[in-house]
């Protein structure tokens, strides 16, 4: 695992620390409707404060693609942030110039401050020197707790590191100990579930799972291609036939490294996609023409948890069905309370991340049972896939 400064390496008392927060929080009619993210923030900037240091919060929102946006401002997360704190926060209408630095340098020690949407500078996604220079000039040093924007060389999250004295902040440090648990210096056997309904969205994942883990299980409509791709008729599930040729590279490299590939061996058909349609659970051969899969069978549900309790590590991305549908859950639900009961009872290092698969733990009741949840989406996918995240690299230290 790669070495980085944590908060436990700070002298934060009296420092000006910036910290890169995600607060690109979901909002209807000017409403937060789900706090997570500023919740799962709040302890790093809590313990800064309470160290005494001058909080110097910024974050994107949204894609205002270099212009001010009303609808994209960061205002309304002032009184958000500031309940979830329990002490005020006091705000900048800008993130760089005059502004930004009056009210910083105004900052007294455990106070903290909200910048504006550092994406209404065009020069944010361009990674621009002059905007990282610009955020470098508020602040002593630079805190990240934004992994969820780490797979982005932006200047809030890997240009002003080169500036600024580096550390991870709380919420960095967990999502990757949790990484490297998972993939980095994991306890065998792994287990890997990927599902959702694309190879093709999913083929660097699968490449680089399949030579890092004991055993990948395969579900979701993705599972029908794979299914496909060996001759099997699918009736109208949804798969890719033109992927079928990279399924059959993807089982065969697999084999080749020494990893076992789960794929179903019964599905749960119905003729249209619909809430509570009539369903047959039939063998991945007996597929009507006239039917679709939308979720595995109870069979391969069993094949499943028997790897679980075999298992030291499980990495989970993707569900088994089209689980926002009932019944089409039912797999996704019952894996989702094994894995829970596992963590709990036998010690399974259960690490999840992902839009859909979060949606679907918190579906099942299970999402504050497993070992780590990841709510990061593309950058998690992007460490699964093996790939380098800027805004982790520039944290690195030699």
């Amino acid at each position: 695992m790669p070495r980085f400064r944590t908060l436990d390496d700070l002298d934060a008392s009296g420092k000006r620390v910036l910290l890169r927060a995600d607060l690109n929080v979901p909002v209807r009619d000017g409403r937060i409707t789900d706090r997570t993210r500023i919740e799962r923030l709040s302890p790093t900037i809590r313990e800064l404060a309470d160290k005494g240091a001058r909080v110097i919060v910024c974050s994107h929102f949204d894609r205002p693609k270099g212009k001010r946006v009303p609808e994209m401002s960061l205002k309304p997360m002032v009184e958000a942030l500031s309940a979830s704190l329990g002490r005020p926060v006091a705000w900048a209408d800008d993130c760089i110039g005059p502004e930004a630095e009056a009210a910083a340098a105004a900052l007294k020690d455990g106070e903290v401050l909200l910048l504006e949407n550092t994406r209404y500078h065009a020069g944010e996604e361009k990674n621009d020197p002059a905007l990282a220079q610009g955020l470098a000039k508020l602040a002593d040093v630079f805190v990240n707790d934004a992994f969820s924007a780490a797979h982005r060389a932006h200047s809030s999250t890997e240009g002003v590191a080169r500036l600024l004295p580096p550390y991870a902040g709380r919420l960095m440090e967990a999502e990757l100990k949790a990484l490297d648990a998972a993939l980095g210096n994991p306890a065998r056997p792994v287990v890997a579930i990927v599902g959702g309904a694309k190879v093709s969205t999913k083929l660097d994942l699968l490449g680089n799972l399949s030579k890092k883990v004991d055993v990948l299980v395969i579900g979701g409509a993705m599972a029908n291609t794979f299914l496909a791709a060996q001759g099997l008729s699918m009736g109208k599930s949804l798969q890719e036939a033109e992927m079928h040729e990279t399924a059959r590279t993807i089982l065969k490299d697999a084999a080749a490294g020494g990893c076992k590939v789960l794929l179903p061996s019964d599905l749960v058909v119905a003729a249209q996609f619909a809430p509570n349609p009539p369903t047959r659970t039939v063998a991945v051969d007996s597929v009507p023409g006239d039917m679709m899969a939308l979720d595995v069978g109870p069979d391969t549900v069993a094949a499943v948890e028997a790897e679980l309790r075999k298992a030291s590590t499980l990495v989970w991305n993707g569900p088994f069905g089209a689980f926002e549908t009932p019944p089409f859950d039912a797999a996704t639900v019952a894996v989702a309370q094994t894995v829970a009961a596992l963590t709990a009872s036998a010690g399974l290092k259960s690490i999840a991340g992902g839009g859909d698969t979060v949606s679907a733990l918190k579906h099942a009741g299970v999402a504050d049972r497993m070992t780590y949840v990841s709510a990061a989406g593309g950058a998690f996918l992007e460490w699964l896939e093996g790939k380098t995240l800027p805004g982790v690299a520039a944290l690195e230290v030699a």
